[in-house]
């Protein structure tokens, strides 16, 4: 979100980076031209009249998103008014304002669910959705190395903004801490688009009309104390869709497709010096830890034999893995260490 035009920062890690989440999305690239420079598929149109094209359709469908005085984006999903957003852009908020691309006056909407762990919220307007246009949804996992995409938002307060850049890797995985919360993207989109405050929640769009993204992150040397140039990543639609038709239809995550243990947990440094560990906190009735004879007080060291010394690691491993997994989890109990074997759940919220 842009407060004051300032970025609100948040650690996203991976191996020698960290990743800091902003309010709007940046450019990202796509499929590389042809040789006469003309859009790859579409050779008898320039590449610049496609890229107006992408922008006269699709840049309608991106709203900017107030919550306080704070600004973010966001996407139009259905023609009930419906919007998809980060969740950091809506935070803890029930009741939002929406300016569509028309910019002509806010619409009132409500939060009507979030889903923390893939940092996706819904929000819908509740008065005049008419106004509002449906982006079109593609599927991300046709996203190639190399295809030139656009990002379309609200960066620092500038309403209306697009840039441009190219898909620079798929599949992804980057997590955040932020508040308490701790946030994994799976398969997320890599972009060169520089994503800046205010654009979080809008739309990383290919040359075919098609959101295949929502920007949400841009890289972070820990070092050097700025965002890194051209890192960026987007949540893959494929995920935004089936997260955000499970919102609109209960207003809640059932099945989100990704594996969890049902524990509550914190890491705990071990006092007889045996380690750090995963401290189970509480057990879900009939989940995959209950089922599997896991209590409080139980202390995972390691899942499938890699060592799990934080909670932040354990959620990194489970984030790739499936429902429906068997895994093996090495746990110390009362000074005793045992292997017990779970079968994965799905992650709800």
């Amino acid at each position: 979100m842009d407060r004051s035009a300032t970025a609100r920062a948040r650690a996203w890690l991976l191996p020698g980076v960290a990743l800091l989440t902003l309010a709007s999305a940046a450019a990202c690239g796509a499929s590389t031209p042809g040789a006469s420079g003309q859009a790859s598929g579409n050779s008898s149109v320039p590449l610049q009249d496609s890229y107006e094209h992408v922008v006269r359709a699709v840049l309608p469908s991106v709203v900017q998103i107030r919550v306080g005085d704070s600004t973010g984006s966001g996407v139009v999903y259905d023609s009930k008014g419906d919007i998809v957003t980060n969740a950091h852009v809506v935070g803890d908020a029930s009741t939002v304002q929406v300016l569509p691309a028309s910019g002509e006056a806010m619409l009132p909407a409500v939060v009507i669910g979030k889903f923390t762990p893939d940092d996706l919220a819904v929000i819908r307007v509740t008065k005049d959705a008419s106004e509002l246009k449906a982006a079109t949804f593609g599927n991300s996992e046709n996203a190639s190395i190399g295809e030139i995409v656009l990002a379309m938002g609200n960066p620092l307060g500038l309403f209306d903004s697009v840039t441009q850049g190219i898909v620079s890797a798929t599949g992804r995985t980057v997590s955040e801490d932020d508040g308490g919360d701790h946030v994994i993207i799976t398969s997320a989109i890599q972009t060169s688009a520089a994503i800046n405050p205010g654009n979080s929640g809008g739309a990383l769009v290919n040359l075919e009309d098609q959101v295949i993204g929502i920007p949400t992150l841009t890289a972070r040397l820990p070092d050097a104390g700025g965002a890194a140039p051209g890192i960026g990543f987007a949540i893959p639609s494929d995920t935004v869709r089936e997260i955000a038709n499970q919102i609109i239809k209960t207003g809640k995550v059932t099945n989100s497709g990704r594996a969890s243990l049902g524990i509550t947990a914190q890491t705990s440094a071990n006092q007889q010096g045996l380690g750090t560990g995963v401290a189970i906190v509480s057990v879900a009735n009939g989940g995959p830890a209950d089922q599997a004879g896991l209590r409080s007080g139980d202390v995972i060291v390691s899942m499938d034999g890699e060592s799990t010394p934080t909670l932040a690691a354990l959620e990194a491993d489970l984030a790739v893995l499936k429902p429906g997994t068997q895994v093996t989890l090495h746990v110390r109990r009362n000074g005793s260490t045992r292997n017990v074997t779970a079968t994965l759940g799905s992650l709800s919220g």
